[in-house]
C-alpha cells in the first residue's frame, strides 16, 4: 500500500505482510539483528479477530458536540490541495536503536506514484510487520479527463491536481536536458497551483493510464514515434486530449513534415495570428522543419497560426482540431521552449534577436496553452513566515517552557538532520527565515492570523493528548519536516501538530507534488503507537483512519450529515467518487517498542481550484435542499479531525479492525465496484472490503474472495489488480 519503505544500513524492501509477534520472537531478532543478513518474511496466520462488526459501533465518534464554534463564514481567500515524497528521516547522534520506516501515501493527488512494495523482513533492531500499498485511483469509464467548467477555468474530472505529461523521447540525457528546459519554460507560464508537470517516458505511456489524469501532453523530440505510441496519442487525442508539439516529428491530419537545412537552427522572423486574430512579430529559433499539407489534402486549421516573413511563409506553427470531442495540438517548429541563453544559440547577434523578442517567446506561448485550455495566471510564490509556538491547553505552559530550557542548546536552537529551530520571543525582519532554519515565537500572547483562529481550534479540540502543541506558520516550505527535530525528544502527552496556512514544497507519496495553495487544511500531526498493539501490527491502517477522520470531521457535524463526502482507499477524500479534495501522508519510524508516526493531512476548505473544496458541497447542498449551512473553516475542520482521528485510534486498540470497518465502509467509494484483475482485459472481480493487512479484497467471479495488490503503475492503482504469488 506504501509505494516507498527507506530503511537503515542499505537494505531492499521486498515484501510486505502483516504478523502478529511474541514476545520470544521480538526477542530472538534482538539477539540475532547486528550485522546479518535480511530474511524474506512468510506470511502469518489471519488475525485472531473474529466475529460479526457492529455496525453502529463508531456511529458516536464526534457527533457529541451540538453545534460548532468557528463554522461560522471566513473571510479568507481560497487555495487547493495536490500532492510530494515525504523526506528521510536521517539517523541521529545516539540512536543505535532507530530503524527508519518511510511510508508515503497519498497520491494526490496527481500525480504520479510508484511501484508496489509487497513484503520484507530486515536484520536491524526490530522486525517491522506491515505496510501495503497506496493506491490512486480514477474514475472508472471517464472518458474525458477534462470535466466542465467552472469559474472560467477547465477542471479535472478525476479530482486530482491536473498533471502536464512531458514526452521527450528515450531515455537519455540529451533527452533529460530537453526535459529540463521544456519544464522549465512551462513552468514559467502556467499557475503553479493548478498543474503538476512530470516527465513521461515511453515505456509508462504504454503502460500506464495517464491519460485520465492529463489537462496537457507534450511532444518535444525530434525522434520518430513508434507505432504504438502514436497510437496511444492519437487515442488521447479522440478522447478530448490537448497535445503540444514543439520541434517534434509528430504530425497527423495529412500534415507532413518538411527539413529546410537553410532554416535549422537559425534566427528567423516570426509572425504569429493569436485566436483573436492579433498578431505579435517576433524573432525565433527554427528548428528546420516546415509544415505542408500532403498531396490532395485541404486541412481545416484552428486560428493560431505561425509563419516566417520570408517568400514562401513557411508555416511554423498550426493549430489541428481532431474529432468530435474536442481534441486538438497546436504543433510548433520554432524552439519555444528555449531561452536565448541556450547552447544552441551560436553568435552574440543571434543572441540580442532572440532576448529582445523573450517577452513575445513568451507572450506566444501563454496563447498557445490558453487555447489548449489551461490557466495562464501567474501566482508568486509568497516568502516563508516564522513559526509561531501555540498551546491549546494554558496548563501546558509552564511545563513546556521547562523542557524547552533544558533541549535548546546556548543559542536557544534545538537542531535536526532536516533543519534547525531558533527559539525566541519575538521575531524581527532581521531574523533569516529559510526551509532549513526557522525562529519560532514563544510570545503566544502576542500571535494574530487571520487564517487560523487559535480559540476555534481549542473549541473544537476535544482530545486527552494529540494536537495540543501547536508550531503554526502562514508559509512553510513542508509541515513533514517542522517536528522533525522534535517527535523523539518532546514528552508524548504534549501532542505535537503542525499547521500551515500554505506550503511551498508540498509532499505527497513517491516523487509526486502536493499542492497547498490558501483555503487548504494543512497539517501534520504526530502520533506515537506501541509496536506490540492491535494497531501498531498493522501501522498501514493509519492512512485509512486519518482519511475516514477527516470525512467524520464534517459528517458528524448536526447538519452536515449528508454532505456527500467519502474516502477512497486507500488515503484520499472525495467528493462523491467523482472529484479528489484532500489526501494523507504517512511517514513512520520505529524506535525501540514504539512507532513515531508523522501524519500529513490536506483537504481544500475554502479554495474551489484546481479541483473542489468542502464549501463548494455546503453550497451546492444549499442549493439543492434549500439549507442555510455555514461554511466552514480550516482551523476549526483540522482540531475536529485530530479529535476524530484520537477516537478512532482509541476504537482500533480496543477492539482491532472490526471496530473500525464499518463506519469505514459506510463512507468510502469502493462498494460492490467491479475492477479487473491484470489488465484492461483481465477477468471482472468486484471489490467487497479490506483484509486484515489493509489490502483490498475482491470476490471473483467464481465465488472465491481474495487479497489483491496493485501492479505497481503510477497513475491509478485501481487499475491492472494482481493477485500476489504464494509463498
Amino acid at each position: 500500500m506504501e509505494d516507498r519503505l527507506q530503511m537503515a544500513n542499505g537494505l531492499i524492501p521486498q515484501k510486505i505482510v502483516s504478523v502478529h509477534l511474541q514476545d520470544s520472537a521480538l526477542k530472538e531478532l534482538k539477539d540475532q539483528a547486528t550485522n546479518k543478513p535480511a530474511h524474506i518474511l512468510q506470511p502469518s496466520p489471519k488475525s485472531a479477530f473474529e466475529g460479526e462488526p457492529d455496525t453502529g459501533i463508531m456511529e458516536h465518534v464526534g457527533r457529541d458536540d451540538p453545534k460548532v464554534p468557528g463554522s461560522e463564514p471566513t473571510q479568507g481567500q481560497g487555495g487547493a490541495s495536490g500532492s510530494e515524497p515525504a523526506g528521510e528521516s536521517d539517523r541521529g547522534e545516539g540512536s543505535a536503536d532507530l530503524c527508519h520506516l518511510h511510508l508515503s501515501s497519498c497520491h494526490e493527488c496527481l500525480e504520479l506514484e510508484n511501484s508496489t512494495i509487497e513484503s520484507i523482513r530486515f536484520a536491524s533492531a526490530e522486525d517491522i510487520p506491515d505496510l501495503p500499498y497506496d493506491p490512486s485511483g480514477t474514475v472508472e469509464g471517464v472518458a474525458d479527463a477534462v470535466g466542465p467548467e467552472r469559474e472560467g477555468r477547465r477542471t479535472n474530472i478525476t479530482g486530482k491536481a491536473p498533471n502536464i505529461l512531458l514526452y521527450v523521447g528515450s531515455d537519455s540525457q540529451e533527452a533529460l536536458d530537453r526535459f529540463q528546459q521544456v519544464r522549465s519554460a512551462l513552468a514559467d507560464c502556467v499557475d503553479p497551483d493548478s498543474y503538476i508537470l512530470y516527465h513521461l517516458s515511453g515505456q509508462s505511456a504504454l503502460r500506464d493510464p495517464w491519460s485520465d489524469n492529463c489537462v496537457l501532453l507534450v511532444i518535444a523530440t525530434r525522434e520518430s514515434v513508434s507505432k504504438d505510441l502514436y497510437q496511444k496519442f492519437m487515442a488521447y487525442l479522440s478522447q478530448g486530449g490537448k497535445v503540444l508539439g514543439l520541434s517534434s516529428s509528430f504530425t497527423f491530419a495529412g500534415l507532413q513534415l518538411t527539413s529546410k537545412g537553410a532554416l535549422q537552427e537559425t534566427v528567423q522572423n516570426l509572425v504569429f495570428s493569436k485566436a483573436d486574430q492579433s498578431q505579435v512579430k517576433l524573432s525565433v529559433l527554427s528548428s528546420g522543419c516546415t509544415y505542408e499539407e500532403g498531396p490532395g489534402e485541404q486541412l481545416s486549421l484552428g486560428k493560431l497560426q505561425g509563419h516566417l516573413e520570408n517568400e514562401d511563409k513557411d508555416r511554423l506553427i498550426v493549430q489541428v482540431p481532431f474529432g468530435t470531442r474536442g481534441g486538438e495540438a497546436v504543433l510548433c517548429q520554432v524552439h519555444l521552449e528555449l531561452p536565448p541563453s541556450s547552447s544552441t544559440v551560436q553568435t552574440e547577434e543571434d543572441f540580442n534577436l532572440l532576448k529582445c523578442s523573450n517577452i513575445r517567446r513568451y507572450e506566444v506561448l501563454k496563447e498557445i496553452l490558453t487555447t489548449l485550455g489551461l490557466s495562464c495566471d501567474m501566482k508568486q510564490v509568497p516568502a516563508l513566515t516564522p513559526l509561531h509556538l501555540l498551546l491549546a491547553a494554558e496548563e501546558m505552559r509552564d511545563p513546556l517552557m521547562q523542557w524547552l530550557e533544558k533541549c535548546v542548546d546556548a543559542g536557544g536552537v534545538i537542531k535536526s538532520s532536516k533543519l534547525s529551530l531558533k527559539f525566541v520571543p519575538s521575531y524581527t525582519s532581521e531574523i533569516e527565515v529559510t526551509p532549513t532554519s526557522l525562529p519560532v515565537v514563544t510570545d503566544m500572547m502576542a500571535f494574530s492570523s487571520e487564517n487560523f483562529n487559535l480559540e476555534i481550534y481549542r473549541q473544537n479540540l476535544q482530545t486527552k493528548q494529540l494536537g495540543k502543541v501547536i508550531l503554526f506558520a502562514e508559509v512553510t516550505s513542508t509541515t513533514m519536516n517542522l517536528l522533525d527535530g522534535l517527535m523523539f525528544e518532546m514528552p508524548q502527552e504534549m501532542g505535537l501538530i503542525a499547521i500551515a496556512v500554505r506550503q511551498t514544497q508540498g509532499k505527497g507519496r513517491g516523487r509526486n507534488a502536493w499542492l497547498s495553495p490558501e483555503g487548504c487544511a494543512i497539517s501534520t500531526l504526530l502520533v506515537s503507537i506501541p509496536l506490540r498493539s492491535p494497531l501498531g501490527q498493522r501501522i498501514p491502517f493509519v492512512q485509512h483512519l486519518m482519511s475516514l477522520a477527516v470525512v467524520e470531521a464534517v459528517k458528524s457535524i448536526p447538519g452536515y450529515q449528508d454532505i456527500n463526502l467519502r474516502v477512497k482507499w486507500p488515503n484520499d477524500i472525495y467528493y462523491s467518487n467523482l472529484m479528489k479534495l484532500g489526501g494523507v501522508l504517512v511517514n513512520s519510524t520505529l524506535m525501540g517498542e514504539t512507532f513515531y508516526i508523522l501524519i500529513g493531512c490536506g483537504f481544500n476548505v475554502t479554495n474551489s481550484n484546481p479541483t473542489i473544496c468542502i464549501n463548494d458541497l455546503i453550497t451546492e447542498y444549499n442549493k439543492e435542499h434549500g439549507a442555510q449551512l455555514e461554511p466552514l473553516r480550516a482551523d476549526c475542520l483540522i482540531a475536529r479531525t485530530v479529535t476524530v482521528m484520537e477516537n478512532l485510534i482509541s476504537t482500533f486498540q480496543d477492539e482491532g479492525p472490526n471496530g473500525v470497518l464499518p463506519l469505514y465502509y459506510k463512507h468510502w467509494v469502493h462498494s460492490a465496484q467491479q475492477v479487473r484483475l491484470g489488465s484492461a482485459e483481465g477477468p471482472k472481480v468486484w471489490i467487497v472490503g479490506l483484509d486484515d493487512s489493509g489490502f483490498l479484497q475482491v470476490h471473483q467471479e467464481d465465488g472465491q474472495v481474495v487479497t489483491v495488490h496493485p501492479d505497481g503503475n503510477s497513475f491509478d492503482m485501481l487499475r491492472n489488480l494482481i493477485i500476489p504469488k504464494q509463498q
